[in-house]
């Protein structure tokens, strides 16, 4: 079983952002207003990666990647910019495509 620190993503966008967390789901983690999302990295447990959303402004999502670098650097931690993504809403249920 792989264990994932959700606590420690929890804080680190904390400080990052002033978000709270609004949902995680297995490896993904999501923050309020879901602009971005981290998902962790289970081949090392010292990486995230990060992910926008595709209608997040590039002034804002390079402000926003740049703390959450710092603080995750301050905690030896690693983020990796993996993309971008959009939700999709499918009956009940909520469809994440990687883009």
């Amino acid at each position: 079983m792989i264990f994932r620190d959700l606590e420690k993503v929890r804080s680190i966008v904390k400080a990052a952002t002033d978000l709270d967390i609004s949902y995680a789901y297995d490896d993904l983690v999501f923050p309020d207003h879901a602009a971005f999302m981290i998902q962790f990295d289970d081949s090392n447990v010292d990486n995230y990666y990060c992910y926008f959303y595709e209608d997040c402004d590039s002034r804002s999502k390079d402000s926003i990647f740049t703390k959450l670098t710092e603080v995750c650097n301050d905690n030896n931690k690693t983020l990796e910019l993996k993309g971008i993504f959009n939700l999709k809403q499918k009956g009940e249920e909520v469809e994440i495509c990687f883009l």
